[in-house]
């Protein structure tokens, strides 16, 4: 008896042991992954911004350049909006224009060569080129959502039949290498295709690694709990990222940011390597509800629209925040990525509060105010003057958004068990798709509404829309088991 009772206490150490090793695998996993999700939102509206306007004022002064240019004079070729330009002697001998890379390497300050009002800043200018970067930074940013919505129907069955190691690591290879196509790309293309490359990485591992968690934590409690700590490792990459990318990319260079990513990446695969084994294939026991039978269930779709709206807030932020603050604030290139911090921040803590929090006061509640909270925030982004303006919108919708993920993600998990087959591949396949539709969206239809109509007009269409929806999680309150839909029908 006292040894059956040591086996069984053994055994449950064991047990929980390992829960601990997982989570910590999926937290890490979240956390790399975000970070190279969001480094990238202050380091490419700047660094396209600067390409191609190198390239059209070298080609302005290859057309331009005449022998009769007086010598001694000087023409900017590119500006960094740090109060500093790029220029060229106009003598006759210096008209060629300089090669791209030289051109971002020299800079020299314009008080000495040419007379202005030191009062004014040397910013960018609100021109054509300049509102153009929006649909182009903003379908960049959107491919990887695009890709991982498209992949994401795949991921989630596959994970019932061969179980979650193998697309975990899987991940973890494609993540890899989009790192290192950042770190070397320096066209518009390949920055493309490795942004999209990420969308196949990012699909692996956030479905395997929800799904691995729900099914190590089947007390609705303690899930909650783990998905709100996983969560908090998508929080600290989304809060690290465009910090150290904008202070890297200004004081060392592109390059760099990616490459440091890309040996963390390396450490992360060699421990799941090493704890998950990822050759074994492990099915789930027994077959899961079909993606067409969650997609039509209304309370699913409800959990994963809320997930949605809420997270396209952001999308939209992305990449329309720097280039607006580059329009009205003419900041230095660090602070575009520093904007990001309070909302980094905030949905850090709001992920650790309310993944405890939203099961005592109902998940529906914590997702309804959270869901007002982002819209009303969202709505004040547009009344900043200056960085500092910026705080407290930013900390609004990272804290409001943080008390949606943390209350629908363990809800998704509630409702298969409620009223479904307790197999949670397919059903966090439809939450990342949730996700990934907020994330697409956002940035494609972003950039082209702040093009047109303008960005406090993109502010007020995402805000008003998240307001509207708040009232349906209402009907998450008490959502029927699947005895109650049978005797019902």
């Amino acid at each position: 008896m006292l040894n059956l009772e040591f086996n069984l206490l053994s055994w449950m150490r064991e047990e929980r042991q390992s829960r601990k090793l997982t989570l910590v695998i999926v937290f890490i996993a979240l956390l790399l992954d975000n970070m190279l999700l969001t480094v990238v939102v202050p380091i490419i509206p700047s660094y396209l911004y600067t390409v191609d306007d190198a390239a059209a004022n070298m080609a302005k002064n290859h057309t331009t350049a005449s022998p009769h240019t007086p010598s001694g004079t000087f023409q900017t070729i590119v500006s960094l909006y740090d109060n500093s330009v790029r220029v060229t002697s106009g003598g006759p001998m210096d008209s060629t224009p300089i090669p791209l890379d030289q051109a971002q390497a020299v800079s020299l300050s314009t008080s000495a060569l040419t007379p202005h009002n030191s009062t004014e800043p040397d910013c960018p200018k609100a021109d054509d080129q300049l509102l153009n970067e929006n649909v182009k930074v903003g379908l960049l940013f959107a491919s990887k959502a695009t890709v991982q919505l498209i992949t994401n129907p795949f991921i989630g069955p596959l994970t019932n039949r061969i179980g979650y190691q193998i697309p975990m690591f899987a991940g973890f290879c494609i993540m890899f290498l989009s790192t290192i196509m950042f770190a070397f790309s320096s066209s518009y293309t390949l920055l493309f295709l490795a942004r999209s490359l990420q969308g196949v990485g990012s699909s692996c591992s956030s479905v395997a690694g929800m799904g691995m968690l729900a099914s190590v934590y089947t007390d609705d409690e303690e899930r909650g709990n783990a998905i709100g700590i996983a969560l908090g490792g998508l929080a600290m990459g989304v809060l690290v990222g465009p910090p150290f990318g904008s202070v890297m990319y200004e004081f060392v260079g592109k390059t760099a940011p990616f490459l440091i990513l890309a040996v963390l990446a390396v450490l992360d695969g060699a421990l799941q390597l090493f704890i998950l084994q990822p050759s074994k294939v492990e099915p789930e026991s027994q077959k899961g509800s079909s993606l067409w039978s969650l997609i039509k269930d209304p309370y699913i779709l409800i959990a994963a629209g809320s997930i949605c709206f809420a997270n396209m807030a952001i999308a939209m932020l992305e990449p329309a925040l720097p280039i607006w603050m580059m329009e009205t604030m003419c900041p230095r290139k660090w602070q575009l990525g520093v904007a990001f911090v309070p909302a980094s921040i905030s949905y850090l803590i709001g992920t650790n509060i309310f993944g405890v929090l939203a099961h005592k006061m109902g998940r529906w509640l914590c997702s309804l105010i959270g869901m007002v909270l982002v819209g009303v925030s969202i709505l004040c982004v547009p009344f900043a003057k200056d960085i500092y303006g910026l705080i407290l919108p930013n900390f609004g919708v990272g804290f409001a958004i943080g008390m949606v993920d943390s209350s629908m993600m363990p809800i998704m998990g509630y409702l298969v068990d409620l009223r479904h087959v307790s197999v949670y591949g397919t059903v966090y396949a439809i939450a990342d798709v949730a996700f990934c539709m907020g994330f697409a969206l956002g940035p494609s239809a972003g950039g082209a509404i702040a093009k047109n109509i303008g960005f406090p007009w993109l502010m007020t269409i995402i805000g008003v829309v998240d307001i509207l929806f708040a009232p349906l999680c209402y009907f998450l309150r008490s959502p029927p088991g699947r005895e109650e839909k049978m005797v019902r029908h």
